[in-house]
């Protein structure tokens, strides 16, 4: 009988405006037996503030949700978040899942300061775009994925190619 292959979590990281929540969307569905948690789920409070000490709860809730999928059996969980960017935060809500034996395959989403500008304005972003997620140096060890001028099909297919060699 053939071995299970080994779970992946797939977490894709970046500034906001970047594409991440569009390209792990489709992403993920090009995947049988696969799940999708955007860490902006666990960010939804009214009113909303960085200087809230309350957000890092959704880290916890990160935590929970991927531990959820992992521990249901799912080959492939996909998890887009800005904050994975940041080394500490991002080994704190790996730590807290309860799932075992599982790979991590890590993607850092980037794009010129003019891509991000024009993406903020099509989103319809109320806030100032901020340059200061794109300009974080990437983690060790993420596969950086420059976005300009791509479509999203062929990030996505980019991604796949790698995710299916490692």
């Amino acid at each position: 009988m053939p071995k299970k292959q080994r779970q992946k979590l797939i977490i894709v990281t970046g500034s906001p405006c970047v594409g991440k929540t569009t390209v792990t969307d489709m992403l993920f569905t090009r995947y049988d037996n696969s799940a999708f948690f955007d860490g902006d789920w666990a960010w939804c409070v009214n009113p909303f503030s960085l200087n809230d000490r309350r957000l890092r709860n959704g880290d916890k809730t990160m935590s929970f949700a991927l531990s959820t999928y992992l521990n249901s059996d799912f080959d492939y969980v996909f998890f887009s978040t800005v904050i994975a960017v940041d080394k500490t935060i991002r080994e704190n809500i790996l730590k807290d899942i309860t799932a075992k034996d599982f790979s991590v395959t890590s993607f850092t989403l980037t794009c010129s300061e003019e891509t991000l500008l024009e993406r903020h304005k099509k989103r319809g972003d109320k806030n100032e775009c901020s340059f200061f997620w794109l300009h974080l140096k990437p983690l060790e060890g993420d596969y950086v994925i420059d976005t300009d001028n791509k479509s999203v099909q062929q990030i996505v297919d980019e991604m796949k190619k790698i995710i299916d060699e490692e």
